[in-house]
């Protein structure tokens, strides 16, 4: 084999992608820009809340890592109505993927980090409470985006385009079949890296929350209150309800990717001869895992409604304000209108004649 050249190898696609992505990114870009919208200005009206500190920089900087994913999803939705052609900089298309990279990884990262943190705040609590919370917030959020920035830089720094010369158009983060043998063995062991680090991450996190529910539930039954006769259970309802939210968004999300990534980088670099049908089946599935992907932008907000009581009870306030606005407003309106039909039947009464 020539390890120099690269050899005439078909792109490998998926049609089914190019109905498929629009729509779905469609729906992502809107839910997901509402929801992250609305979490920043819940996050910005609690910040008074010391107690909540550190868990509420890391959901700020989770919900800025979403809104960027958000930010490019038009651009993203074009390049799949137009089938895959990239018809913007190669700039643009570098900053595209990109954002991706980081949005994915940096909410792997941050879910982590709310993980240990919870771990701490349940089975170590002077632990957790030894140290100014918000300079550990910052200095740990600082020390995730170096990482996943470091990580995204060769994607900042290398040709986004590649030109499909069969169909004629030029693909944006794809076509790595046209590379050279060592320039794909670069970008395999690249992504079996970045593999084998998610699968870390993702055990670390399994093993925080398994932990955090066993403490949980190893703890005894709190005796019912004075005033209440009721037992002060929901706090760890809530707390395991959390868990299994983190749990829930990398295993929907990111563990399908993970787990498909392998054998479809394999089967996209031909680094092993497989037929085409199981190709083209890696690949499918590869497409899907994407889009599962795309999703944590959305369930991302779902957590934070778990993660503290702050959070939870500032969103009721807002919703009950909200309605009891809604109602003084159609009551104001219907007795406007009931004084406006009142006082047009006086005027009618007082011009009618009189009957004889």
């Amino acid at each position: 084999m020539d390890f120099n050249s690269s050899k005439n190898i078909t792109f490998l696609d998926s049609e089914f992608r190019y109905k498929l992505f629009p729509a779905f990114y469609s729906v992502v870009f809107v839910l997901g820009l509402l929801a992250n919208a609305y979490v920043l200005y819940v996050l910005w009206h609690i910040r008074e809340a010391k107690a909540m500190n550190e868990i509420r920089i890391y959901m700020t900087n989770l919900t800025v890592a979403d809104l960027l994913f958000v930010c490019v999803l038009p651009f993203w939705i074009d390049y799949y109505m137009r089938r895959g052609n990239w018809v913007h900089s190669d700039a643009l298309c570098r900053l595209s993927g990109s954002f991706f990279f980081i949005n994915t990884y940096c909410s792997v990262l941050f879910l982590a980090v709310i993980s240990i943190n919870r771990y701490w705040a349940v089975t170590r609590p002077l632990v957790a409470a030894s140290s100014d919370c918000w300079k550990r917030g910052a200095c740990i959020s600082f020390a995730v985006w170096a990482v996943t920035l470091a990580a995204a830089a060769y994607q900042l720094t290398s040709v986004g385009l590649q030109m499909d010369k069969e169909k004629e158009i030029e693909r944006c983060m794809e076509g790595y079949h046209t590379t050279k043998y060592n320039e794909k063995m670069i970008v395999a062991v690249t992504h079996f890296l970045i593999v084998g680090l998610f699968i870390l991450v993702f055990l670390l996190v399994v093993a925080c929350n398994v932990l955090i529910a066993r403490a949980l539930l190893s703890q005894p039954i709190s005796q019912p209150r004075a005033s209440t006769g009721r037992r002060p259970h929901g706090t760890k309802r809530r707390a395991l309800r959390m868990l299994c939210a983190v749990v829930g968004v990398f295993i929907v999300c990111f563990l399908p990717h993970h787990l498909v990534q392998v054998p479809w980088v394999i089967a996209v670099l031909e680094l092993v001869e497989w037929d085409d049908n199981t190709r083209q089946v890696l690949n499918d599935a590869h497409q899907v895992t994407l889009l599962l992907m795309g999703l944590n932008c959305i369930l991302d907000p779902i957590v934070y409604c778990f993660a503290t009581r702050k959070f939870r009870k500032y969103i009721q306030s807002h919703l009950n304000r909200v309605r009891q606005s809604k109602n003084c407003s159609n009551y104001t309106t219907t007795t406007n209108m009931s004084m406006k039909t009142r006082n047009q039947n006086e005027m009618i009464s007082v011009f009618e004649e009189p009957k004889e």
